[in-house]
This record gives structure tokens, sequence and C-alpha cells, in this order.
């Protein structure tokens, strides 16, 4: 099988055309010096369209994939159960082929959708307002500090050591062209969070404090002291929230005064799929709005009385002068936030907090079985659905043993901070409503085995 789509006729009349009797005339002006000899011998000759299929699936089934055994990795991306609805109706043809509206009014379904999702993440994440999604949680948090300072006129922002090593990463790398500067630590494999460490920090120079919630270690702060701090110093409290399930259990970061809420969406609707497409989530007291990011779209009625949805605001650069834009971010995760919003539907308010309360009650049972493992010791007090066990041994080469044998058992500390050799004996623990007691038991045999 090939595809070609041009004929030796075709090309011999578009050569024609501009004047040359060869495609190798069209190179003339490349130094002969600066020309391959011939074909790449390190690259394989084309193959045909059946055989690069054979050998993709081939490459495929060395995956190890989330479902085939137990499965307890999260630190940011979980897996939960996705109703086979969720993909169904986002595969229509007016959801699956539909665009970032650059004529929004026409496309009344993508705005009610988005103005539905918006009232889905304010409400999920106590703030007054949300925008329309962004990209993921990583960039949500970034657009944070880069809200904050705006705001404060300030440059300077304190991050939690319990914040994702990944976030972190992202923010670093904005900051050193925005200018920010950023205040960090790594964490410690204790029950304790930094909250006392950062309201020590807060200063007159403080634009913003960035709390995860919970931890990356799972481990839940009450934020309210550091709210009022950050306050004081007329400073904002930015809460990351990478499991929205956890909110169905938790209270919301939003009822505790944070200023603005973002969050990782993908454990609702969204399926792990390799690391992405996610989507962000953006929520933010309503005197901040004009300095949230992206999109926020609108109801109202039309000139009959009937109701309506509008883009209400837009501060992002290809609507206004460069100068002036709140962000950069050029599209929104359309169809993950439909994905999202579709599974919040069919969950409900209740639905979600039964949804919480079965992976809450999960993981406290799991977390009872993993302690009872000889060397094995629970970091954590009080958890949501993931946790941190203290190996006391290097968890990673124990994570690559457990996999070759079918047990994805978690995310070593070692592999997220890898200079920090306090945190090598760190195993973070993800239990959601898709793992069994005898996924739990297989683990804790596993482990014992390694262990021993």
């Amino acid at each position: 099988m090939r595809y070609l789509p041009l004929t030796g006729h075709d090309r011999e009349a578009m050569l024609s055309v501009i004047g040359v009797h060869s495609i190798d005339q069209l190179f003339a002006d490349v130094p002969e010096h600066a020309r391959l000899p011939g074909p790449i011998e390190e690259l394989p000759t084309h193959a045909s369209e059946l055989a690069v299929e054979r050998h993709m699936s081939a490459l495929a089934r060395r995956n190890t994939v989330a479902g085939e055994g137990p499965f307890f990795l999260g630190c940011g991306a979980y897996r939960h159960h996705i109703p086979a609805s969720v993909d169904h109706l986002i595969q229509r043809g007016e959801f699956l082929t539909a665009y970032t509206p650059y004529q929004p009014e026409i496309a009344q379904g993508t705005l009610q959708m988005l103005f539905e999702f918006q009232s889905q993440v304010a409400r999920l994440l106590g703030t007054d307002v949300a925008n329309a999604s962004m990209y993921d949680g990583s960039t949500a948090c970034w657009e944070a500090i880069g809200m904050a300072r705006r705001i404060t006129r300030r440059g300077k922002a304190i991050l939690s050591s319990g914040l994702h090593p990944h976030y972190v990463q992202v923010a670093r790398t904005m900051a050193r062209y925005a200018g920010d500067v950023l205040e960090t630590a790594a964490p410690t494999l204790t029950a304790d969070t930094d909250m006392e460490r950062l309201i020590a920090a807060i200063d007159a120079d403080t634009s913003c404090v960035v709390v995860q919630y919970p931890d990356i270690l799972g481990r839940i702060a009450d934020l309210r002291p550091l709210a009022a701090a950050c306050h004081a110093h007329k400073a904002l409290l930015v809460a990351v929230v990478t499991e929205p399930v956890a909110m169905g259990a938790l209270l919301s970061p939003g009822e505790m005064d944070a200023d603005i809420v973002v969050g990782e969406g993908q454990s609702i609707g969204v399926g792990l799929q390799f690391g992405g497409p996610y989507v962000g989530l953006f929520g933010c007291k309503e005197k901040y709005v004009r300095q949230m990011p992206g999109r926020l779209c609108g109801e109202t009625v039309d000139a009959d009385g009937r109701r309506g949805f509008v883009l209400t605001l837009s501060t992002r650069e290809q609507h206004i002068r460069r100068e002036k834009a709140t962000s950069n971010i050029c599209t929104n995760s359309g169809l993950c936030a439909l994905a999202f919003s579709i599974h919040m539907t069919l969950l409900g308010e209740a639905g979600l907090r039964r949804l919480a309360g079965i992976n809450h009650a999960g993981a406290v049972r799991a977390a009872d079985r993993l302690a009872r493992v000889p060397g094995v010791r629970l970091v954590n007090e009080a958890f949501f659905n993931e946790f941190t066990l203290d190996l006391g041994h290097d968890a990673r080469p124990i994570v690559r043993t457990l996999a070759e044998r079918g047990v994805l058992a978690g995310v070593s500390l070692g592999r997220l901070y890898s200079g920090e050799d306090a945190l090598a004996n760190g195993l973070v623990v993800a239990v959601t409503e898709t793992t069994t007691p005898e996924d739990v038991e297989a683990l804790a045999t596993a482990l014992a085995e390694a262990l021993a």
C-alpha cells in the first residue's frame, strides 16, 4: 500500500511551470557538502500502511495498560470509572469537530456547554466565578501566579513544599521569562505540612502563596489560617486541586477564603490517555474576575426575551491588544471540558459525594492493610484517596520489581524528587473506586516479598 498524491505527469507539469528540469535543480543553492549523498542509513526504509500498523501494535503490546492489573498510580493523574455515555456524547459530530468560537454567539450550543461547565467548576471549587477551562492543572497554576502579580503588583510567590514538583517546574520555566521570584522547598516524609513555614515567609513583597490541597503526599491542611495570614499582608492565597473528586468530601478551598483556586479536571470524565490532553480548572473571587485569564461565558436574553449565551469576557491576546492581555492561552480544552461537564452532570452532587465516600473508604482500608506489611510505615494522619508510605528502602527499584510482576504499586518520590535522598523511600499510593480488595491484597503481598 502507498499514498502518492502526485503522479509523475503532475510533477513534470509543476517543474515545467517553475522552469526547472528536475527536483534536484530546486536544491542548486545548497552547497554540495551540505547535501546528503543518499538515504539516511540509520532510518528504516519506507513500509506499507499494514506493516506500520503491525509494528505499532507490537510496540503498544509492550505497555502495561491501566486495568490489566492492580493499579495504584496517582500524583495528579487518576484512574476513575468513566461512564460509556460520556465518550458516546462527546463523539457527536457537532461536539467533536467544534473549535474555539471566534464568532461565539453563533455557537450557542458551545457557549451553553461552557456556561454549565463554569457553573459546575465554581460550585466544586467554592469560588464566585470560573473560566471556560484551561490547558491543564500545571499551566493553570502558573496563570494564577501571573494573575496574582497583576493584582498585587508584586513579584514574589511562595510555593508550598507540598505542591506537585511538575507544577513547580512549569512555574519556574515561566517565571524565568516573566521575572517572578519563586520560593519553594522539598517536602518531608512526615504527617506535618509546611503551613507554619508558609505563614512565616509572607512579607510585603509577596504576591501570593501557592498550596496544593490535598498535597503531593496526600496530606490535608486547614487553609483558613494561611488565608488570613496572606490577606493580612495584602497577598493572595492560591489553592491547587489535582484530584477534584476530593471536593465531594472535603471543604472546598473557596469556602476557606482562597482567592484563586485552580486544578486538574482529568479525574472527572477524562481518561488517563498516556498523559493528555487534560483540562485545567480555574476559579476566583468575583472582584478579581477582570484579571482572570481565558474566557468567561455568560447568560443573557436576546431581543425577543429568549435565553441566550454570550462570550462575556475574553482578555486574551487574540481579542485585545497584546500588552493588555491577561494570558497567551490560544484556545480552551473544549472537548475535555465537555467530557468533564457530562460526567459531572451524570453524577450530580449526591453522586459526587457518594463517589468521594467510596474513594476515601477504599483508601482507608488499603492504608490499614499496607501499614501491616513489615517494614512499611504510613506517613499520613489524614488523607482522601491518596497516601504516602515509607518503605524503609529506596522505592524506585521496588516499584520496578512490582511492575515486572504486573502490579503498578504507585509513584516513588525518588522519581519525582531525584535529588532529594531523604524522600527516596517514599511511595505515593492512590486508591479509587476502580481498586478492588484483591488489588490491595496483591500489592500487600508483593510489597512484603520485595521487602523481605
